[in-house]
């Protein structure tokens, strides 16, 4: 099958992928401990929970639409470029 038919390239799926795992990182960071019924933790605003770890997955959600709408590179005369070198 034609690699061109493909609407992703190989990149894109790494950087899918990549991008996700800052996704996941990012609410590893904002999970933790809870507060009970009879005490108050107040680890909960703690300024890794509160403002890096929403920024970190608003960096994995925007590398993400970054690979999704990046355009994989095309060769303009549809042939292999090892094969034009060899040739010439």
């Amino acid at each position: 099958m034609d690699k061109r038919n493909f609407a992703f390239d190989r990149m894109n799926f790494i950087l899918l992928a990549v991008s996700m795992a800052v996704v996941i990182i990012g609410f590893i960071l904002m999970s933790g401990g809870s507060t009970d019924d009879n005490s108050f933790n107040p680890e909960i605003y703690n300024t890794m929970r509160i403002k890096v770890a929403p920024v970190v997955c608003f960096i994995g959600f925007a590398a993400m639409v970054y690979a999704i709408i990046r355009k994989p590179k095309d060769n303009s005369d549809g042939d292999n470029p090892t094969q034009n070198k060899q040739q010439a």
